[in-house]
């Protein structure tokens, strides 16, 4: 394993040539500055309630790569104080889906912080979130000298055809994508990396009906107190070492936790879905956005009887999709 962890590091640091700081502005990052990591590729209609969200959750800097956007996101993010820009036109495919473009990043800007990694799609979910602010859980964290924070992807749809309901530049997604799967979930253990790989939910049960082991897995690992010895493996749901992976299981009881409100199912899906299907730089082919494509074009309504529409973590943590642990 350490091979292998030296391996990813190696392949990042070449990856390095391939990423161009447009708008650097990392010299004004503090020194327990909490920071986010992520990719983008053409979701300017997204970025402003992203940044809005995790500014307000106390995230106090932004590190974005931007692969070859043709719609203004890059422009955008260059205006914003609080963001650092790098553009790509390189493979996402080649980048391992580009993990080694932002463990490079991480490597040269998050050691010794707590480092938030996302999609633009992505919003986190704690315990206690609507009342204590990310650094409250961090500090926690440090006190309980815990180095990583789990969180289970929960895929949000709205109720209806995909494209009923437009999207605006701003808009909260989670007004249109309110509902969620309460259960229909698979968890296995990796004996190989120590983490759990759960996979289900709406994406399982109408996207991968014939072959659910072949649905996206839903297990990620955000929050990190990085440092330049790490590694994610695969997105974020795994790094290494490997004890960065048991974020579920302790002694006496179950670690806390949180969820990552997936947004990916709005009106502008379709043909992203579409775009991404063309470029073919994801995982195993794009089986993903095949499957996507071939339900998406029966405009499809991801609800059922069984959808539960969302609330706040209480109720998740009540229907068991995540925990509050031991902090009180």
């Amino acid at each position: 394993m350490r091979l292998q962890r030296r391996r990813w590091r190696i392949r990042a640091f070449r990856k390095r040539r391939e990423l161009r700081a447009i708008s650097d502005r990392t010299s004004e990052i503090k020194r327990d500055d909490i920071l986010l990591f992520s990719t983008q590729r053409n979701e300017k209609i997204r970025l402003p309630f992203f940044l809005k969200y995790y500014r307000e959750m106390g995230v106090n800097h932004f590190l974005i790569v931007d692969n070859n956007s043709d719609d203004g996101s890059l422009e955008y993010l260059m205006k914003q104080p609080d963001v650092s820009v790098w553009y790509t036109r390189k493979s996402y495919k080649r980048a391992r889906f580009g993990v080694d473009w932002l463990n490079w990043l991480q490597w040269q800007h998050g050691h010794g912080h707590w480092c938030v990694v996302v999609d633009p799609d992505e919003f986190l979910i704690y315990p206690f979130c609507d009342s204590r602010p990310i650094r409250a859980l961090t500090d926690w964290l440090d006190a309980s000298s815990i180095k990583s924070f789990s969180a289970m992807l929960l895929d949000m749809y709205p109720k209806g055809r995909i494209d009923a309901q437009p999207y605006r530049e701003g808009q909260n997604p989670m007004e249109i994508t309110s509902w969620f799967d309460s259960g229909n979930y698979m968890i296995e253990k990796n004996r190989k990396f120590g983490n759990l790989w759960i996979q289900g939910g709406p994406r399982a049960r109408m996207f991968f009906r014939e072959k659910p082991e072949a649905a996206p897995a839903l297990n990620k690992i955000p929050l990190v107190k990085w440092d330049r010895r790490y590694a994610y493996v695969s997105s974020t749901h795994m790094l290494l070492p490997r004890g960065l992976n048991l974020v579920y299981d302790e002694w006496g009881g179950e670690k806390a936790s949180g969820v990552l409100l997936h947004t990916k199912f709005l009106d502008t899906f379709t043909a992203k879905a579409t775009e991404e299907l063309e470029r073919k730089q994801h995982y195993a082919a794009s089986q993903e956005y095949k499957a996507y494509a071939e339900i998406l074009a029966r405009n499809p309504d991801l609800w059922c009887k069984w959808s539960e529409k969302y609330i706040n973590w209480r109720q998740l943590e009540i229907l068991g999709l995540m925990s509050k642990g031991n902090w009180a």
